[in-house]
């Protein structure tokens, strides 16, 4: 019979009850090819009409995961497969990650197991920040897979300012499932949306960020979190005292809003306008909280390098530690981002690296998780995955993140002058050195340009220089966001 035909006739026998399944199963699972001509049709049809329109996602999924629109992709697949007739709309653009049936299985494939925290010498609680898609409770599956004892997450979109609430039965799934997985909600550490900045001097802007600020700690009192991450932000040319007195204004009338989730400041990398690059600035701000127990911060090491805090040695680090406790004071320390920094020091620039193959080394990791003053807060991994395959493509290769966990584990008591210890640091370091080459070459390109620039040209030459340097230094600080326009 001709193909036409059989179409129009499979088309033919299609009742309501049958549109009404598909519609159901075309969002939650994969068509299956061994299904019959006619169901392949139907499918077609069905997909075509949804991609006109929105889709309806549930917003705790992060939108720039490509697995949010597998499964209509993964229907159009079908249909590029299945229909030999010419089409009158585009094929859709092909995806640079894996699909999602294999996305899926690698998800569900336990990468490594986690270690009892009572088999470790300290109880480092080493994770690292998960997706999200699909759904909060996700989150709770893809850590456990990577054995993290800690993770991170964003609770919704976070380059965007769109965010419809939590599906009512989300925090009943994520409360079940982190009770089954044995975690407990203080080793969680939620992102803030990069676009959020409560230093923000706009009026508009600044109720934009606040709401979207509030709304995520809402969310986290929903989920029974204790603990929310987020970026101080951007002075926007203004005095610094004042910057930091509208961030603190914010979180006072948070924290009167919401139950008890404690609203934790990350240490930032640049200079000029962005806040928390000292640990001056952080203090400023916690001085200015009214509730002190609903305020801390999480020390990230790349953004505590390129900002000029040392910890590559014993005694550096030693130094460094005991400036953040006369500073800011050690009981306000909650969380810690373990990143090694493809830049070097005192560079500004926020350019994250794999453990030990970085300018700071195994070395500085080593006396993070030997500190037994940071046991029991969530350390949370935010290192590169991403890995190019044989057709150039890049995909997420989370057993990187799985590995990493084991490393930084098995630092904990190891002697760091031992055999060992040295040809594991050797062995890192030649991975990340055509990396390191790469990134010095660039510095020190930018300083021979800037040194150039700033000699003697008058007044007004020299302040434009120096306004530019300004501007440029808060440009390399590459994971601090943007403000929304």
């Amino acid at each position: 019979m001709p193909r036409q035909s059989a179409r129009q006739a499979a088309q033919a026998k299609l009742t309501a009850e049958a549109i009404g399944r598909v519609e159901e199963k075309v969002v939650a699972t994969k068509v299956s090819k061994a299904k019959s001509a006619a169901s392949v049709v139907e499918s077609k049809v069905e997909v075509n009409k949804r991609a006109t329109t929105k889709r309806k996602v549930d917003y705790n999924e992060d939108k720039e995961d490509e697995s949010v629109k597998s499964d209509v992709n993964d229907i159009n697949d079908i249909k590029e497969e299945e229909d030999d007739e010419p089409s009158t709309k585009p094929a859709p653009k092909k995806r640079k990650t894996t699909t999602t049936s294999s996305k899926k299985t690698d998800d569900s494939m336990p990468l490594a197991a986690r270690t009892p925290l009572n088999t470790l010498k300290l109880a480092m609680k080493i994770g690292a920040h998960v997706s999200a898609a699909g759904g909060v409770q996700n989150s709770i599956t893809n850590a456990s897979s990577i054995g993290a004892n800690a993770f991170a997450i964003f609770l919704k979109p976070h380059r965007t300012w769109k965010y419809p609430p939590f599906s009512p039965e989300t925090p009943s799934l994520f409360s079940s499932l982190l009770k089954t997985s044995t975690y407990t909600p203080d080793i969680i550490l939620p992102h803030a949306s990069y676009l959020i900045n409560l230093a923000q001097p706009d009026k508009e802007k600044s109720t934009q960020a606040y709401s979207s600020f509030l709304d995520d700690l809402k969310r986290c009192d929903a989920l029974g979190i204790t603990l929310y991450n987020f970026h101080p932000g951007s002075t926007g040319g203004l005095p610094m005292s004042e910057a930091c007195a509208r961030i603190a204004s914010h979180l006072n009338t948070a924290h009167k809003a919401t139950k008890s989730v404690i609203t934790v400041l990350e240490n930032m990398c640049g200079s000029g306008n962005i806040i928390g690059s000292s640990f001056s600035d952080l203090a400023t701000i916690i001085s200015l909280v009214e509730d002190k127990s609903r305020v801390g911060v999480c020390l990230d090491t790349c953004h505590a390098f390129a900002a000029g805090y040392d910890i590559r040695s014993p005694e550096a680090y030693a130094k460094t530690m005991r400036e953040f406790d006369e500073v800011v004071g050690l009981k306000y320390l909650k969380a810690f981002h373990l990143n090694d920094s493809k830049a070097p020091f005192s560079s500004h620039r926020d350019l994250h690296e794999n453990i030990g193959q970085g300018f700071l080394g195994l070395r500085a990791f080593h006396n993070v998780v030997n500190d037994e003053r940071l046991q029991n807060i969530p350390m949370v991994l935010e290192t590169p995955i991403e890995v190019k395959g044989p057709d150039g493509k890049k995909t997420e290769d989370k057993k990187i993140w799985a590995d990493e966990i084991k490393l930084l584990e098995s630092l904990i008591g190891m002697d760091a002058e031992s055999k060992e210890f040295k040809d594991l640091e050797v062995e890192l370091q030649k991975k990340g050195a055509a990396e390191r080459k790469r990134i010095q070459e660039q510095v020190d390109k930018k300083a021979d340009k800037d040194a150039k620039k700033a000699a003697p040209k008058g007044k007004k030459g020299a302040a434009a220089a120096a306004k530019k340097k300004k501007k440029t230094e808060e440009e390399a600080c590459d994971s601090c966001g943007e403000e929304s326009e």
